[in-house]
């Protein structure tokens, strides 16, 4: 597990001003780590590796280049080449080299701290509003995970399952392979996609979907790899975790519901969001609790998944919401609405069980991989966490404030994902926004008669 030290002192402040504004999601407890270039940049510039800290953005290359760095905090900064696209070798790492660049940044950043960037943050600090944010790392590998039991079982009623939960969601954590060529960071456009599917009327369709959906869930990086063919027991699985990122699983139900034989194929694929700040599992460490408890019908853990440290500080303390805003509300200044407010202790399983699971025949993880965890809804009506569950599969509309009705998402519609770290006697870290807005559907390309 993950000590606390210096850097997650509740009682430490920034030098910077708007790293200690009530709400900040990048007070200087938190850190994250992320690849930007600038916006005054030509498209094709390279990223590069930065922390967010309040407002701002700052340049770790920059301040490696300024002599700010040493030791393991330059060794991590170091790792990522100019040509790298992402933080990957730094994750490769480890955990540590980045638990060394978080204390010099802290002590960089803070109130009374190391002088050294304050009197040349003009040169080494942009303004997130200054910034593009990229993918934080390449993603070689994705695998979306189905752990809420509300979400499971509501999903079941609607396909109509005799068992709407089936006796292995009880025993494992389910999970599909998803695809990583089509994740791209927040704020990128969703292009509503083609696909096929069948009708009310039992005729099969094939189109612009209809059924377009948002899935509000956390994700983990895999930062140090694991090796083929051997496991991870559970209570090292955190050693291979290096952050967390919101993800935005976008849904096309319909052609989900009608292809899905084997796991979700094109219904999910065309096309997924994160985050661009990834909040290290250090930052987290505060917020760690209680695994959430097994339900009453579940068989015992095998002793794979189970550990005393996981059951008694395996679950992360985040609450989670997911937020519309519509064409019509962005015209009239009004909006956006909260669609869910969510916790993600309605997971049934931690992702520690996760990663252990994943590896559990042999399969070996690369530093980037994304791990889903799959869409975190709650028991509570305004915990469903995707807009199936909310409008019961297209059948009772969701009433929107302006007078608008949402059975499935529209063009023109924006989601953002939001999450916050919190609890008593602690300086909330949030992950900034997840945000997607939706493109209409491209004509497709059908052939000449």
């Amino acid at each position: 597990m993950i000590a606390l030290n210096a850097t997650h002192d509740p009682a430490r402040r920034s030098w910077l001003a708007s790293a200690n504004t009530p709400g900040a999601d990048f007070p200087i407890q938190n850190l994250p780590l992320g690849m930007f270039s600038l916006q005054s940049e030509a498209d094709a510039a390279a990223p590069r590796p930065a922390v967010a800290i309040g407002d701002q953005v700052v340049d770790l290359r920059a301040l490696d280049a300024a002599g700010l760095f040493s030791g393991d905090a330059a060794r991590a900064v170091r790792a990522v080449a100019p040509s790298d696209l992402g933080l990957n070798a730094m994750m490769a790492l480890g955990n540590q080299p980045a638990s060394a660049l978080r204390a010099r940044l802290s002590e960089l950043l803070r109130e009374g701290g190391d002088s050294g960037l304050r009197e040349r943050a003009g040169t080494l600090l942009h303004s997130q509003a200054d910034v593009r944010m990229h993918l934080p790392c390449r993603i070689g590998d994705y695998t979306d995970f189905l752990t809420s039991y509300p979400h499971t079982e509501r999903h079941g009623r609607f396909k109509g399952l005799a068992d709407p939960v089936t006796p292995v969601f009880h025993s494992l954590p389910v999970a599909y392979h998803g695809r990583a060529s089509s994740i791209r960071v927040s704020g990128t456009p969703v292009r509503r996609p083609n696909g096929q599917w069948k009708a009310a009327d039992g005729s099969i369709q094939f189109g612009a979907v209809e059924a377009m959906d948002l899935e509000l869930e956390l994700a983990a990086l895999v930062g140090a790899g694991t090796r083929l063919a051997e496991p991870v027991p559970l209570d090292q699985a955190g050693e291979h975790i290096f952050g967390y990122v919101l993800l935005n699983d976008w849904s096309a139900k319909s052609v989900q519901w009608w292809e899905q034989m084997l796991g979700p194929f094109l219904g999910k694929s065309f096309m997924s969001s994160i985050s661009p700040w990834v909040v290290t599992a250090e930052a987290l460490a505060p917020f760690a609790m209680r695994a959430p408890a097994r339900r009453p019908e579940a068989p015992p853990l095998l002793p794979y998944l189970h550990s005393a440290q996981d059951r008694e500080r395996g679950g992360l303390d985040i609450a989670l919401e997911a937020w519309l805003s519509t064409a019509a509300m962005r015209e009239t200044g009004s909006g956006p609405v909260r669609l869910a407010a969510t916790h993600l202790s309605n997971l049934t399983w931690t992702f520690g069980q996760m990663l252990t699971h994943h590896c559990s025949n042999g399969c070996d993880l690369h530093p980037g991989d994304l791990m889903g965890s799959g869409t975190v809804s709650g028991e509570r009506d305004d915990e469903r966490a995707c807009l199936t569950e909310i409008a019961s599969a297209g059948k009772e509309p969701l009433h929107l404030p302006n007078g608008e009705e949402r059975r499935w998402l529209q063009d023109g519609d924006e989601v953002t994902l939001r999450a916050r770290a919190g609890g008593e006697g602690r300086v909330a870290i949030g992950f900034g926004p997840c945000a997607g807005r939706i493109l209409p559907a491209l004509p497709y390309p059908l052939p000449k008669a």
